[in-house]
């Protein structure tokens, strides 16, 4: 039955589950929820909706303000969708590390990007996004403590998989944590409604904050005082700040979590390409390293236990990554060899 939306807005959400066939182990049913079909391309686009929504509703944000949030570039360009829509200006600020496709996409939707040095890393473009609201009396998102991040998750990818899997087992779900507001949305509402299901965190190897066990120096209001001792760089754009944010701080408080794997960033790499290459599924490199997590549950798991994993964006704001570092712009030789088996329309050679 056909559906008219009065705005893009309302088409954040309801993204699908598909089951995975060649790259799942026998025996084992593994599900991905593929965050790509957001409009925007991205898990983020949820929790944009929802700091805005709840700005509006509470009065924080008004109208014609300027927004302001640092981002690896999902938030930012939820946001800036969002933005677009409701009439903000926005402005981002983001470190230099992350690619320049995230800019280019935040500015074409009308946002203004601040480029912060990468030896700040990720703390440094929260700290510019603060000074900056402070200086101009913008409204600060704060998507890595705001709770209207993971209420948004609770109200809309958490009823998701519960109605998807309704009548099914749900044996374990497993997700990356980014700002921590799709794990502490989905995770609360699993502990109450499906208590069965086992929550399995996935973390950059690279940057083991979690499984460290050294606690986050935070400010009174939750936000990181200084980078994490464990973190190290890694190519798993926006799965893991410097930092662990406050809102993951509070699920690893509060207990849910069974277990939190490890996932090295060429294993990232080389599922994403998988997924893209043997199932259709076109993925970033983040949801890469879900998906690697998950064939590590899936390899742990019951005969026949329910899989699901998250990922979280598509791929296409990865083309100046190490993603695409193998992917020529011009034929291959077997491509070439190709072409030259018919006799019309040949390249010139190359000079």
């Amino acid at each position: 039955m056909g559906r008219l939306f009065a705005n893009i807005c309302e088409t954040v959400g309801r993204t699908p589950v598909v089951k995975i066939g060649k790259l799942a182990p026998s025996g084992v049913n593994l599900y991905v929820k593929i965050e790509a079909f957001n409009p925007l391309g991205s898990v983020k686009d949820r929790l944009a909706l929802g700091v805005i929504e709840d700005a509006e509703r509470t009065g924080k944000l008004k109208p014609g303000q300027t927004v302001i949030e640092a981002t690896s570039g999902n938030t930012g360009i939820g946001l800036a969708m969002v933005c677009a829509q409701r009439g903000y200006p926005l402005v981002v600020t983001m470190a230099e590390t992350f690619s320049v496709e995230r800019r280019k996409l935040m500015r074409f939707l009308g946002a203004q990007v601040v480029i912060t040095p990468a030896s700040g890393r990720a703390v440094g473009m929260v700290d510019k996004a603060v000074e900056l609201a402070k200086t101009h009396g913008w409204f600060l998102t704060r998507q890595f403590e705001n709770e209207a991040n993971a209420d948004m998750h609770s109200r809309t990818t958490a009823r998701e998989i519960i109605d998807d899997f309704a009548g099914e087992r749900l044996d374990y779900w497993v997700t990356g944590y980014g700002t921590g507001g799709t794990l502490k949305g989905v995770a609360r509402v699993l502990a109450k409604e499906r208590p069965e299901t086992k929550i399995v965190v996935c973390e950059p190897a690279d940057a083991a904050m979690l499984t460290s066990g050294t606690p986050q120096q935070r400010n009174a209001d939750g936000s990181p005082a200084a980078a994490h001792p464990a973190f190290k760089p890694h190519p798993m754009q926006g799965w893991a700040p410097d930092f662990i944010p406050k809102l993951l701080g509070d699920v690893v408080d509060s207990g849910p979590i069974h277990k939190v794997i490890l996932v090295a960033g060429p294993d990232a790499l080389k599922w994403s390409r998988e997924l893209a290459q043997k199932e259709g599924i076109f993925v970033g490199i983040s949801s890469g390293a879900t998906f690697a997590g998950a064939l590590q549950v899936c390899a742990e798991a019951p005969p026949g236990a329910n899989v699901l994993c998250m990922l979280p964006d598509t791929g296409e704001r990865y083309l100046s990554t190490p993603l695409f570092a193998d992917v020529p712009a011009d034929m291959n030789e077997a491509e070439l060899a190709i072409s030259r088996s018919t006799p019309s329309f040949q390249m010139p050679a190359a000079a």
